[in-house]
């Protein structure tokens, strides 16, 4: 009786049970669909010297939102609503986490004041150049309701690289230098764009004076340092905690959550309290593989090490899904209101300022740098700066959600609509042209110049740890010979070894003090947790090889 009766509820159970709306279902089940197919035509493309992920991504997006627009007859293309807080609170957060995780550091610090020069000062440059122009030019095409703030932001938006499709077409292993620098400056780049935006809406245009631009530069300069500290110390903080309740005794499963939770959590505080969380996040990543990731068990290091990847390569196809969707969203081309020679002339401008953007401060800085630079090898050449510039000059999903965060809702006109359209045009063709000419342009500029410029930068750095490993114990290499054993040699100091060879002083200095102060307290290389499965003397020096 008691199973007919629950026999007989069945069919209410069912139609009860139902606890999701199932045209979200459907959009969450038509993804997951494109991002399998994206991983195997991914997989077949991957020889190929035109093609890559990104490009395959955003190509599955446009032609997914022309098959919605033909089943719904043009009337809509939507199968998920962009949502800025899927993006940067879900999406974003494990791609930038990823990229200072898995960062090589010490080619990243060798080369770091050449990134911090690009992508901190050659953004700042590109922002103010973007801004001004695009105040002249899109009024001249007849937009005219836009207000300083629309075009401070455009300045901010524009600048902010793509260096998740830049990296796809760049080779580690082909081209170290330009890899290094590249990735490096893209990753500083998106920080410094996303401050410069916040910076942008924080301000009162109502009342512009003269103070109002160091007001600006001021708010920059606090978002970002205080967004680096942040970062710092919760990668410091996960690293002390780790190392001194070593749960990898009981659960690795411990250890790699309170991993991914603090990382999670700083980019959240950061954002909590009106701060970069990319920032944050991305010295986080450096922090907590510099040392955190030494603290834990050898098997929780491989988990980390391929679970932060798969999670960043699912959310970067996910972006480019969506993007080339959203980019026939017939809804926001129709809100625009604007012509098709109006649309053409704003994008046209809008991808012109790019390239000029980008020009104005690859070139410069970089020859800047080699009349600074006291070395041959280390100077840009020519052909590695034309690459830099295109490399740099793809838009992606960071252009994209802060394109949406100023000019969409409800009170916005249809000229602001009209700029997402034309962003989004902007994004898909500087991905689609110099994402598929990238690869066979760099055989083509440096065919064979590419392994033997940059060894000889990593060989020059070598010597130059060599010749401070010299100087370290007395030995100058000019007083060894012009010593004959009748005066002791000549110690340089510190300040004089600064001058001349500023980035390889540094790190020297700072693995003494590091050896020194910081791994005692916070672990790290070398650093062996006493308990079952700890790792092995061979993975330490698989990741001080890797770093």
């Amino acid at each position: 009786m008691a199973f007919h009766e629950t026999i007989q509820q069945l069919p209410s159970l069912q139609k009860s049970s139902s606890l999701f709306n199932p045209s979200t279902v459907i959009a969450i089940c038509v993804f997951f669909t494109l991002l399998c197919v994206c991983i195997i035509i991914g997989h077949l493309v991957e020889e190929n010297r035109w093609a890559n992920e990104s490009i395959t991504a955003l190509l599955l997006g446009l032609c997914a939102g022309v098959v919605v627009l033909l089943i719904s007859k043009s009337s809509s293309s939507k199968i998920l609503v962009f949502n800025e807080d899927l993006f940067f609170l879900y999406l974003l957060p494990p791609i930038i986490f990823n990229a200072g995780f898995q960062v090589k550091k010490k080619q990243f610090f060798k080369n770091f004041t050449t990134i911090l020069m690009f992508g901190v000062f050659g953004t700042v440059i590109s922002f103010c150049l973007i801004s001004l122009c695009a105040f002249y030019l899109i009024k001249k095409i007849g937009v005219t309701n836009l207000d300083t703030k629309d075009y401070l932001a455009i300045g901010a938006i524009l600048s902010a690289t793509d260096s998740v499709c830049t990296l796809q077409v760049l080779s580690q292993d082909e081209t170290p230098f330009l890899y290094s620098v590249v990735f490096g400056e893209g990753v500083v780049n998106d920080a410094t764009s996303i401050v410069l935006f916040n910076s942008v809406q924080s301000l009162d245009f109502n009342n512009v004076d003269g103070l109002t631009a160091l007001k600006l530069v001021g708010t920059f300069l606090y978002l970002f340092i205080t967004s680096t500290l942040l970062g710092v110390v919760a990668g410091l903080l996960s690293a002390f905690i780790i190392k001194t309740l070593y749960f990898g005794r009981h659960s690795t499963d411990r250890e790699v959550a309170i991993m991914i939770i603090m990382a999670y959590l700083s980019y959240m505080f950061a954002e909590l309290i009106n701060l970069s969380g990319i920032l944050t996040i991305f010295f986080c990543g450096i922090v907590m593989s510099h040392y955190t990731w030494h603290n834990v068990t050898e098997s929780s290091r491989r988990t980390t090490k391929h679970g932060f990847a798969t999670m960043s390569f699912i959310a970067e196809t996910f972006i480019f899904l969506y993007v080339g969707m959203d980019a026939l969203d017939i809804d926001k081309w129709k809100s625009s209101n604007a012509s098709a020679g109006t649309s053409v002339a704003v994008s046209s401008t809008l991808f012109g300022l790019v390239l000029l953007g980008r020009a104005a401060f690859v070139f410069p800085l970089a020859n800047i740098k080699n009349l600074v630079g006291n070395r041959d090898g280390t100077k840009i050449k020519f052909r590695q700066q034309f690459i830099m510039w295109w490399a740099g000059l793809m838009r992606g999903a960071i252009t994209v959600a802060l394109s949406y965060n100023q000019f969409s809702g409800t009170n916005k006109s249809s000229e602001a609509a009209l700029m997402i359209t034309s962003t989004i045009i902007v994004v898909v063709l500087s991905t689609l042209v110099f994402g598929s000419i990238t690869k066979p342009l760099i055989k083509a500029v440096m065919p064979s110049q590419a392994k033997s410029l940059n060894s000889d930068v990593t060989d020059n750095q070598s010597l130059e740890d060599l010749r401070i490993l010299f100087l370290e114990n007395g030995d100058s290499i000019d007083d060894q010979d012009n010593n004959n054993g009748n005066q002791p040699p000549r110690r340089a100091s510190s300040f004089r070894l600064l001058i001349s060879n500023p980035s390889t002083t540094v790190h020297y200095l700072w693995r003494k003090f590091d050896d020194r102060f910081m791994r005692p307290v916070f672990g790290g290389r070398g650093f062996v947790p006493y308990v079952p499965g700890s790792p092995t003397g061979e993975a330490d020096a698989d990741a001080d090889e890797a770093s």
